[in-house]
């Protein structure tokens, strides 16, 4: 029985050449009785399978990978290897008899699952293991399968009309090989690249103990200096204006004196920080998006197509993308600061988000990404975000720590509107309904918390420290500021809240904190965008402060001459 096992393994292909030879029904419903065989987390059985066999339906399936697969080919730089990628069969969604989706239901997660506090990947994890199984099934029967992965999920599901709980792992040719590849992988075969002979194998021999240090905040610095006070703004009064004419800008100058200690401010090497990282509520379908679309937006940082990367480029500030926790691997040759605290946090909906160390970590990782700035000459930073389902994590977190009904803290985020709305709704007060820990602010930032907004806080923290401006933009990163406010009040004199956003609760949570937007512009994009678009009025402000003529040096008359 070994020996027939191991065949089976050795003569498995990820098959791109099919016959056009039909698959039996009894064929497809044993491999698929082998699927159903596989390990699944809790006995929760929430793999799902849908048959494809209707010919409009592949050809708008291959148009999808065609437009994907595209992209993939124009990100080789190299020619020789992008010919050969070019020239590769990569999939047979027309000619395979029979196409297969397999994938997840995540509405299994809205009750308590065994075996998904540590991690919601499990409900996927046993998909893929059912996938194998059918793989392996077909194979003892004399057929074969391809994946193919190179699509567009949140499309694909569009397409085929999956339930909205479903995400796809992606679609699987299946039918007749034409060819065994030589016995070997097809890539290996056409040259691409050859499988190592062994499994890569490491003995872990002893404890690793070590560990981030806890955060620590010190900022018990002398009081304020009140003469600088004066001396800032007897300048402003002293510009060729009346009194409190340039309104906002004023106080602005005056703040920015006051932060960089000096009568003369000037914004020095600024820079925008995007942290990004997934959260496990998501799976409970509180987002209009998948949350694929948290990586897919942090890749099209890197390659400069989002709207933060034209704002920065507009305004010369410099922009750092910081990995917080994505359910995603990026290549390490990417731009990205990896300060990856997992592949997302846990659901809240019936355990904490995260642990109270993890909390910790989040704060001294968020402080370590303003240090390298600060040594690199930055007294300037911005903060902003990417996560789906962040606004669903933001608004628990304010309903808790500001003690606001969760109605009045919850909105669209991404496009939810309608019942889907109300869904939301009900799951966030389901949550809150759930958590029975302490209300101290720490706990609560553990149990709801999001591994970005916590690195956020962290690094706003490290800037009230510094004695950097710190400018915060909109809903999600102010949540991030209450976090740290929450922690250390005095962070509140760093900071320039930069926006209004259109995002509900955002209004009423600057009222919270007493804080002023710069604009109002009914935007709700995140990314910092709105840090950006504020920062010329930054500019405007130490601008006049230094280089605007005053009563005597003009030799004009003021009101009291």
């Amino acid at each position: 029985m070994t020996f027939m096992l191991d065949d089976i393994l050795r003569s498995r292909r990820d098959t791109r050449h099919f016959t056009d030879e039909p698959v039996p029904d009894e064929v497809l419903e044993k491999a698929l009785r082998a699927g159903h065989m596989a390990p699944t987390v809790g006995l929760t059985d929430a793999t799902q399978y849908y048959v494809i066999k209707n010919k409009e339906v592949k050809q708008e399936i291959k148009k999808l990978f065609q437009k994907y697969n595209q992209k993939a080919s124009d990100l080789i730089e190299n020619e020789t290897q992008r010919d050969a990628y070019t020239a590769l069969k990569l999939e047979a969604i027309v000619d395979a008899p029979l196409g297969l989706v397999v994938g997840y239901d995540r509405s299994v997660l809205n009750t308590f699952t065994i075996g998904t506090i540590a991690s919601n990947d499990t409900i996927r994890f046993s998909a893929v293991c059912a996938v194998q199984n059918i793989w392996l099934s077909l194979t003892e029967q004399g057929y074969g399968m391809g994946w193919v992965s190179i699509l567009d999920h949140y499309q694909f599901k569009k397409l085929i009309a999956l339930p909205e709980e479903v995400e796809p792992l992606g679609y699987f040719c299946i039918g007749k090989p034409a060819t065994d590849y030589g016995h070997q992988p097809m890539l290996q075969q056409q040259g691409w690249k050859q499988k190592s002979a062994a499994p890569t194998v490491t003995e872990v021999k002893k404890v690793n103990r070590s560990t981030y240090p806890a955060f620590e905040q010190s900022l018990n610095k002398p009081i304020e200096n009140e003469l600088l006070e004066e001396q800032i703004q007897l300048i402003i009064d002293r510009k060729t204006k009346p009194a409190g004419a340039l309104g906002i800008l004023e106080t602005l100058a005056l703040q920015m004196g006051k932060v960089f200690k000096t009568t003369s401010p000037e914004i020095k090497h600024p820079h925008l920080v995007v942290f990004a990282a997934d959260h496990g509520i998501a799976q409970h379908g509180v987002s209009a998006y998948p949350q694929e679309v948290t990586g897919q937006m942090v890749k099209n940082f890197t390659e400069g197509g989002a709207a933060i990367n034209v704002f920065c480029k507009q305004h010369s500030i410099s922009l750092n993308i910081v990995d917080a926790g994505v359910n995603y691997d990026f290549p390490p040759n990417l731009p990205i600061i990896n300060h990856k605290m997992g592949r997302g946090t846990r659901s809240f909906l019936h355990g904490p988000a995260m642990s109270a160390d993890q909390v910790q970590t989040c704060l001294f990782k968020g402080s370590e990404v303003t240090n390298s700035l600060f040594r690199a000459g930055c007294n300037t930073i911005g903060f902003g975000e990417m996560g789906i389902s962040n606004t669903s994590t933001a608004a628990v977190l304010m309903s808790l720590l500001c003690k606001y009904p969760i109605e009045q803290c919850t909105g669209k985020g991404t496009g939810v509107a309608g019942e889907n709305l109300d869904k939301k709704l009900l799951i966030l007060n389901q949550a809150i309904q759930n958590y029975t820990g302490s209300r101290e602010p720490l706990a609560i930032m553990a149990h709801f918390g999001g591994f970005e907004i916590l690195q956020i806080a962290g690094a706003m923290l490290q800037a009230k420290q510094n004695d950097m401006l710190l400018l915060v933009d909109g809903f999600i990163s102010t949540v991030a500021f209450l976090c740290a406010y929450k922690m250390e009040p005095k962070v509140k004199s760093n900071a320039v809240f930069c926006h209004l956003s259109d995002e509900t609760g955002h209004r009423l949570l600057l009222q919270y904190l007493d804080a002023q937007p710069l604009l109002q512009l009914k935007m709700r994009l995140g990314e910092g965008t709105g840090c950006a678009i504020a920062y010329p009025l930054l500019k405007s402000a130490t601008s006049f402060l230094n280089e605007m003529a005053s009563f005597d040096s003009a030799g004009i008359s003021d009101k009291d001459q």
